[in-house]
């Protein structure tokens, strides 16, 4: 799954610069996450990393995008330019 940002966000700007795939970024009222780019941090760490640094806990799994470890591990891998 992709993660998301609800809106008890506070745009606090801690997760954007901590997301190793560029999928967060700020949105018209709070930040918000690209679920193209979201690979929870698989391939990179253990665990979210924007999870374990927002201080309010506004970045639950987003049940709109479900996706095996797999499905997430293959947005890593660059596109064929064939």
């Amino acid at each position: 799954m992709a993660l998301m940002i609800t809106d008890e966000c506070i745009n606090c700007d801690v997760c954007e610069p901590v997301c190793p795939n560029q999928a967060i970024s700020p949105g018209p009222d709070y930040y918000v996450i690209d679920p193209l780019k979201c690979t929870e941090c698989v391939g990179h760490f253990d665990e979210p990393q924007c999870q374990v640094v927002c201080p309010v806990a506004c970045i639950p799994q987003d049940p709109n995008w479900i996706e095996t470890k797999e499905q997430l591990l293959a947005k890593l891998k660059p596109e064929s330019t064939t």
